[in-house]
């Protein structure tokens, strides 16, 4: 998880995004990146043709991929700790549409289905089950109390 990777060290801002979900959370997270004094990175989903799905759909399957848990989207700036507030702020909400929705939309995920039905069964669950664990705990962590950091 390389945005909780660069979280972890506390004066990086950091932000995972999908502008086929929200372009105001990417635009916000674009500006607030620009201007944050120190090391800024930007995760963004990026489709592509390999994934198998027409380039007019591609803003559709980014929106699918946040529904479904299978890709994160939020921000976290460290200025936040200046005013007591969690510099982790969540831009999505609890998965709520199948990961095999968003999955089987995409050549390499049909793929696996097509050769190995078995084992792209089995990894699709476990898919599905990392996308709620992802989602819990991301939520734990955005709703940490940082009242205690608030400069006087």
């Amino acid at each position: 998880d390389l945005g909780l990777m660069a979280m972890s060290y506390g004066d990086v801002y950091v932000a995972q995004v999908a502008m086929g979900y929200s372009d105001v959370k990417t635009l916000r997270a674009f500006i607030e990146a620009e201007s944050y004094p120190g090391t800024s990175i930007i995760i963004a989903y990026s489709h592509c043709i390999a994934h198998g799905i027409p380039m007019e759909k591609g803003f559709e399957q980014q929106k699918k991929a946040v529904l479904s848990g299978a890709w994160p989207v939020y921000r976290y700036d460290p200025r936040r700790l200046e005013k007591g507030l969690n510099p982790l702020q969540l831009d999505y909400k609890e998965p709520s549409l199948p990961i095999e929705e968003y999955m089987y939309n995409e050549v390499r995920f049909r793929a696996l289905r097509q050769i190995h039905p078995e084992i792209a069964a089995r990894l699709l669950k476990e898919a599905q089950k990392e996308a709620i664990r992802r989602w819990n705990f991301y939520e734990q962590l955005a709703s940490l109390d940082y009242s205690w950091a608030k400069e006087a």
